[in-house]
């Protein structure tokens, strides 16, 4: 009997982490490559990529982008590249889809796409309805799959009524389910459930946790049949109790670890592309 394969998709950087804060936090276009190649290698499937430049800050430069997506498949060129198109540090459309103008060996496979506005524990993050189309109508006519980040159940809402409207593709989506940042949901069994029966019927889905909220998300993903997404952009942590740092590698060892005794397998690359219907 085969095994269902599980998806591990690993967001190393983020906008807002410090090395200050970590001292694991890839925050150079070598280091952020380097992480994401590790991590590969202990059987993450996707990347989720936010760029920082020289100086280590967050950037939005396509440039940048292209260093780091150049340098991961120059040695997995068969591993899944999502670019963020955040609005948390800037609003500028031009500024957050400049990353998805990427082309040949460095175009993305995926795009962040967050389907509503929310509000983070000391900013908010504004996408309009009309940033939204935008960013959506970008992705489609550049041929890149919109990774999907839901912050609250009203946002699948959101996104099929864009399917139903043309702007995004029906077939396949591919949704993060986020929980515990300090303006949105929290994480209950019941409430993974409320946004499982929001979704379209073949969607594949993964779930996500804000710090202590990791763990008991990426688990209960598991169990309800979905996938996951770990990394230090969410979780700075390794323990509940916040005593022991973390790094991208513990946490995609430890989750994997975790599939494997629940009886399942681990997607790879080529699995991963399979299953969110990628060429």
């Amino acid at each position: 009997m085969n095994r269902r394969k599980v998806i591990i998709n690993v967001c190393p950087t983020g906008m807002v982490a410090t090395r200050a804060q970590n001292p694991n936090l890839p925050v150079t276009v070598e280091e952020i490559v380097r992480t994401s190649l590790e991590c590969v290698n202990l059987g993450a499937s996707v990347i989720h990529i936010h760029a920082r430049g020289d100086d280590g800050r967050p950037t939005w430069k396509k440039g940048v982008f292209a260093r780091i997506i150049s340098g991961i498949r120059e040695q997995a060129e068969a591993v899944i590249v999502t670019v963020s198109t955040s609005g948390r540090n800037w609003q500028e459309v031009e500024k957050r889809t400049e990353c998805l103008g990427l082309d040949g060996g460095v175009k993305p496979d995926l795009a962040s796409l967050t389907p509503g506005s929310l509000n983070f524990q000391t900013q908010e993050s504004i996408n309009s309805p009309a940033v939204i189309r935008q960013l959506a109508g970008t992705m489609r006519e550049r041929g890149i799959k919109p990774e999907i980040d839901l912050f609250e159940p009203g946002m699948a809402q959101t996104v099929k009524r864009l399917m139903e409207e043309g702007v995004m593709e029906k077939e396949r989506p591919y949704f993060n389910i986020l929980f515990g940042s300090a303006g949105t949901s929290p994480f209950t069994s019941s409430i993974l459930a409320a946004f499982q029966s929001l979704l379209p019927a073949d969607a594949n889905w993964g779930a996500g946790g804000i710090g202590r909220n990791q763990l008991p998300a990426n688990a209960a993903g598991l169990a309800f049949g979905g996938h996951v997404r770990v990394g230090l952009e969410d979780n700075l942590y390794y323990d509940k109790a916040r005593n022991r740092l973390a790094s991208n590698q513990m946490l995609v060892e430890r989750i994997a670890r975790i599939a494997g005794e629940m009886g399942l397998g681990i997607a790879t690359p080529a699995d991963a592309r399979q299953i969110l219907g990628l060429s």
